[in-house]
């Protein structure tokens, strides 16, 4: 049977909300010598890298997430307004699986493309420094996935967030911080469960989300092709692209989409990419016929870095990557190892029915992880960032520098 036809199914199901207070012991930077984390400036070799490419220190970002490898990084506009790879980050900790985040308590690290503003930046968090992800935006919303206090953060811990190491999320503020103070009024965040290229796709081509992927990777190409972040709307529950709306017509998230228009710069541009990825995507079909990537489970990931523990404080939880844990298996063998992990799936919920709620809490946990790996207590975290002003309001006649068919 086919694979998409199972429920996605997350083995390490736990009824939590934000993310679990963590402690992070010093690497790199010593943080003792920190005496203002809010205003810290960017190392001096970054702010060298700058000027080598053509960036103001005070230029506009963007971020970008890919969940499988665990990585984040910091992309910058030049003086000619695309952008540019500046930084890159491992992810200390990302909970859940690959996929996007659906309702609270599912521990899934969002997907998708969110507009970060000042209001989202907390420089009281509990976990060092944070940046509130924006979580649940218009799509999120009109689709009725639910959650809160999701956020790019310090202290290596997670339960729905991407936590870094204190010093990483320390240059991470520092990039959006300098960017508002430019003038940058929306920082987008592009988070995605792996690099979209067309292997990556036929790899995860059995996987339940594929069709939601399928709609992200739009706005990936856009980007790959331009090197500016896409203009996002939402319509028909739906995300779109760098479209223009045509005869007065507006983006109503549940709404109708409206007669679009795309400029011809563009179209050509992404047709171009896309016959190269089409190419691409059938040679990587020819290669991993009758095979597909077995996306592991938290705990799988948890127990490849393991040894990173030692020594720690008991909430220090790094999970390593989807690649590290992962691997390709023949497809017939994935559906029944899907097919388990639904049974079982339906097995805990029966029992956690009848059990209290903190009883049926520590049964799943024990049985996802391994015994030689804790489980860091709950912090509930108070902080939500103040709702970024409607998208929909903004003025239709401004056109975001960042489109490609902008002049310069």
């Amino acid at each position: 049977m086919r694979i998409r036809h199972f429920a996605y199914v997350s083995l390490m199901a736990l009824a939590l909300t934000g993310c679990n207070d963590a402690l992070e012991s010093a690497q790199g930077i010593d943080l003792s010598t920190v005496r203002n984390k809010v205003e810290q400036p960017l190392p001096a070799h970054i702010l060298a890298d700058m000027s080598a490419k053509s960036m103001d220190r005070n230029s506009p970002i963007m971020i970008r997430i890919f969940k499988e490898e665990g990585a984040l990084e910091v992309w910058k506009a030049k003086t000619d307004n695309r952008f540019e790879k500046i930084a890159g980050y491992k992810i200390c900790a990302w909970s859940g699986k690959l996929g996007p985040k659906v309702k609270t308590g599912d521990r899934q690290a969002p997907e998708g493309f969110y507009n970060l503003s000042r209001a989202n930046l907390n420089p009281n968090s509990k976990y060092y420094l944070a940046i509130n992800t924006g979580f649940p935006n218009r799509y999120d919303a009109v689709n009725g996935r639910t959650g809160s206090d999701l956020m790019i953060h310090g202290a290596c811990s997670s339960s729905g967030c991407y936590s870094m190491t204190d010093q990483q999320v320390l240059e991470i503020y520092a990039f959006a911080r300098d960017a508002f103070k430019g003038g940058q009024e929306s920082v987008q965040l592009q988070a995605f469960p792996f690099r979209m290229t067309a292997e990556n796709m036929v790899k995860h081509r059995l996987d339940s989300n594929y069709d939601f992927w399928k709609m992200l990777k739009v706005g990936y190409d856009n980007f790959e092709v331009t090197k500016r972040p896409p203009e996002v709307n939402v319509c028909e529950k739906k995300y779109v692209f760098n479209q223009q709306a045509t005869n007065g017509g507006s983006f109503n998230p549940a709404g109708a989409c409206p007669a679009m228009s795309t400029p011809p710069a563009l179209t050509a541009a992404l047709a171009s990419y896309g016959k190269t990825y089409d190419a691409d995507y059938q040679t990587a079909l020819k290669k991993y016929d009758g095979l597909a990537w077995y996306d592991p489970t938290e705990a799988e990931r948890k127990a490849v870095v393991a040894k990173q523990r030692k020594g720690r404080e008991l909430a220090y939880a790094p999970t390593g990557t989807s690649l590290e844990a992962g691997r390709m298996v023949k497809v017939a063998e994935l559906e029944d190892m899907m097919a388990n992990q639904a049974a079982k799936s339906v097995a805990a919920k029966t029992a956690a029915a009848a059990t209290p709620t903190t009883q049926a809490q520590a049964t799943t946990v024990a049985a996802a992880l391994p015994a030689n790996i804790p489980v860091p207590m709950q912090n509930p975290l108070a902080y939500a960032a103040p709702e970024p002003a409607p998208q929909e309001t903004a003025d239709a006649t401004k056109k975001p520098f960042w489109k490609f068919w902008a002049r310069n």
